[in-house]
């Protein structure tokens, strides 16, 4: 990654230092999406990635918000009173409402107890309501009536690009709530703004002259000078079929397809088909392109995701034309570079939010695959689905009326005027940007104030993280109602025959609420004097720790134990998931104990707060260590049970889950599961890809020298395979499948051609 500008280095360092919430913008190509990565890669905190629409959050590698806080598809009236009926297709929820009906299951309550970060994706597109949705439904699962929660928001996205869509029936309702839709008229970002910071550095233009046409059209500020720079540019019988490499940018869909269907007929030649190959949970919506890709030499196609091979041979955006084609593989030619490339099929993902067990950490569960070839047709495309990409060349059809904000979409896509076709004059009428959106872009914090707030909102953070890890008023009231249950149970019933045992651990931790509350006073004392020092904080945390946690872990093993008890009792799994509910509670305060140790040790000794920093195999591990311990404790107490009956578990899965590490390439994950002598129909069932997926996978670990492919393929294959190959020069297998049939198959040829590079 490239060095980081002020404004996303601010950035960067809010999330990890601080719990303010931040708006982050900036102009179409100053590198929104680049520091999104870098910001998911170092933080050290527990992250969940959202967006608007189902594309949008596979784009960011995350989920819908409807899907994430079980939102329904209608609109949400912040208040209680009794709800309208418009119509079937038009639907109202508010707060009693959405308590009653929506039920959280187990997963995702979880994932928003244990959520520390939540980053909402192209917000452009987010409306007021659904925000104010999800503070409500965010505080009440985390039980904290503090905005969202507790959870530290960042909102990204472009607001002079896409905007949110309300119906006319809901605006007839909800404008009784709300000026505007944009989610900074929710009232939740009404009563507590974000830090707004904004990237300036443009890498996508370079071009001066065009900056200032793009700034002017953005802010409602175009000069007759502007439109005249522009209408250069118009050329009304401009033949596109002339004028190789050329997309056209149209405002309608129907056009777009229109387009590119005739222009693939009009190219003679064999038409190929390739298919997507989708496995397990990868619903319809959110596939990112046509599930068939149809193709013939000379069309001209456009990759849709960056190249994640060393060479970035493409982009996101990049023209080509289609070269040579076979059943198995698409060659594309870049005319101006004067090189040609085979296309490798792409790995969309759709994920879900879990809980690692042992960590308390949020991680990815990938729950089904999208695999296709990442091109498509582009003789032309929509402006709306050009958000994102990068063009040498495009020709805007401006006949329609753009809708406010789609003039700029359009035209800054272009890297420079060059590229710039204008097939009718530019019209100013209906492009203007919104005028909340500007007058809330004043909004934006300079530098000096940027400089100031993280001072403070650091020491806050710090401050604020201690009183989270030392306040134990939650985990007490939660010991206390545990212990209450087991007044409705029936005198004999299985429960009750624990009742005792409950006692003893509220007993335990009960005392600790005095120390605590004053520990707590000590804290505010100490971080509102004018000389704070960090050393002596350090100090009393550390006493602090080592005070509290010997009584935390003890009741945290006793529980431990109680469950391995309690799970090889039959008829008591109600009882098994209120403790399980508990012990997630009693780990997690453990864990945020040992987290704030090391952010403090972090602090005193000047290093930078980042997930490098603030990772201790000591936390990563305490949960594993006190289970083993845990099953000693329980076989010497329970000798003849567990010999009759070792791995017996009513309520848990038996199988031992995997602590996932930090996140890998999609080939070093099968390399990891060939290791353990994994077959490639094992390895696919389980990564949830097709074998030919995975086959893939190892023509390119061939490739890189990794395996070899005596490892995958029998001696006399390979030595048939050299034989065949000896007079070979061409870039395509497809002579060599046409020559020798059936012999070998497809991948064959692939890993074989891949070990002679």
């Amino acid at each position: 990654m490239e060095p980081l500008s002020a404004a996303a280095s601010y950035a960067l360092r809010f999330i990890n230092q601080t719990n303010k919430s931040i708006f982050l913008t900036g102009k179409a190509g100053t590198g929104k999406t680049t520091l999104l990565k870098e910001i998911i890669a170092t933080t050290h905190k527990n992250t969940v990635v959202v967006a608007p629409t189902g594309i949008a959050a596979l784009n960011a590698n995350g989920v819908t918000i409807h899907s994430m806080f079980q939102l329904p598809f209608g609109a949400f009236i912040p208040d209680n009173k009794q709800l309208p009926h418009f119509s079937d297709t038009v639907k109202f929820e508010n707060r009693d409402s959405l308590g009653r009906h929506f039920k959280m299951n187990n997963l995702k309550r979880a994932v928003i107890r244990n959520m520390e970060l939540l980053v909402i994706d192209e917000v452009s597109m987010l409306r007021a309501d659904v925000l104010d949705a999800m503070d409500f439904m965010m505080r009440r699962v985390r039980r904290i009536e503090r905005p969202f929660g507790g959870v530290q928001v960042l909102f990204i996205g472009d607001l002079l690009q896409l905007p949110p869509v309300v119906k006319n029936e809901e605006w007839s309702m909800l404008k009784n709530y709300y000026r505007g839709m944009f989610f900074f008229h929710s009232h939740i970002i009404q009563q507590y703004p974000p830090l707004y910071i904004e990237l300036d550095k443009i890498f996508r233009q370079t071009d001066a002259e065009f900056i200032d046409v793009l700034n002017n059209l953005r802010h409602n500020k175009i000069t007759a000078a502007d439109v005249q720079i522009l209408n250069q540019f118009v050329q009304p019988t401009f033949d596109l079929k002339k004028n190789k490499g050329f997309i056209t940018l149209t405002t309608h869909n129907a056009k777009a397809d229109t387009i590119n269907a005739q222009s693939l007929k009009d190219l003679e030649g064999k038409q190929f088909t390739y298919a997507t190959e989708i496995t397990d949970d990868f619903p319809e919506k959110i596939y990112p392109l046509d599930e068939k890709l149809q193709l013939k030499v000379g069309a001209q196609v456009m990759f849709v995701k960056n190249d994640l091979n060393a060479d970035k041979q493409f982009y996101n955006g990049k023209m080509g034309v289609i070269k040579s084609l076979t059943e198995k593989e698409i060659f594309v030619y870049f005319p101006e570079e004067k090189k040609m490339i085979e296309v490798e099929r792409y790995e969309w993902q759709n994920i879900r939010y879990k809980i690692n067990e042992n960590t308390k950490e949020i991680q990815e569960e990938v729950i089904g695959t999208f695999v296709h070839y990442p091109i498509k047709l582009a003789w032309a495309i929509t402006v709306h689905k050009s958000q994102g990409l990068t063009f040498e060349k495009a020709a805007l059809d401006v006949s329609q009326v753009f809708a406010p904000g789609q003039a700029y979409v359009a035209l800054s896509r272009l890297r420079s005027l060059k590229g710039l076709v204008l097939l009718s004059p530019l019209r100013m009428n209906g492009i203007s940007s919104d005028e909340d959106v500007l007058n809330y872009a004043e909004n934006k914090a300079s530098e000096e104030i940027l400089k100031h707030s993280l001072a403070k909102e650091t020491s806050s953070f710090w401050l604020h993280s201690l009183i989270i890890a030392f306040d134990f008023k939650q985990l007490v009231q939660e010991w206390r109602n545990h212990l209450f249950s087991y007044k409705s149970e029936a005198p004999k019933s299985p429960k009750g025959n624990h009742e005792k045992w409950a006692q003893n651990q509220h007993d335990k931790l009960a005392p600790i609420l005095g120390p605590s509350a004053n520990f707590l006073v000590q804290l505010q004392k100490i971080f509102t004097s004018d000389n704070l020092q960090p050393e002596f904080v350090k100090e009393r945390c550390d006493a602090a720790y080592d005070y509290f946690f010997k009584i935390l872990d003890d009741i945290a093993e006793e529980l431990l134990l109680k469950i391995e008890e309690i799970k090889r009792t039959k008829k008591v799994k109600a009882f098994h998931d209120e403790l399980v509910e508990l012990e997630e509670l009693q780990i997690r305060t453990i864990i945020q104990l040992k987290k704030v140790k090391l952010l403090t040790q972090t602090i005193v000794e000047g290093k930078e707060i980042s997930k490098q920093n603030l990772v201790s195999e000591d936390i990563n591990v305490y949960k594993i260590n006190k289970l083993v311990v845990v099953s000693e404790r329980f076989k010497k107490l329970n000798i003849a049970l567990v010999e009759d009956d070792d791995d017996v578990s009513y309520y848990t899965d038996s199988k031992k889950k995997k602590t996932a590490g930090p996140k890998k390439s999609t080939y070093e994950d099968t390399l990891e599961l060939w290791k353990q002598n994994m077959t490639i129909f094992e390895i696919a069932k389980q990564r949830k890809l097709t074998p030919q997926t995975i086959y893939n996978h190892f023509t390119k670990l061939i490739q890189m020298e990794i395996v070899q492919l005596s490892d995958i393929l029998p001696t006399d294959k390979i030595t048939e395979l050299t034989a065949a190959f000896k007079d070979f020069k061409g870039e395509s297998l497809g002579e060599l499948k046409e020559i020798h049939g059936d012999k070998f198959s497809w991948d064959e040829l692939r890993m074989f051609k891949a070990s002679l590079a």
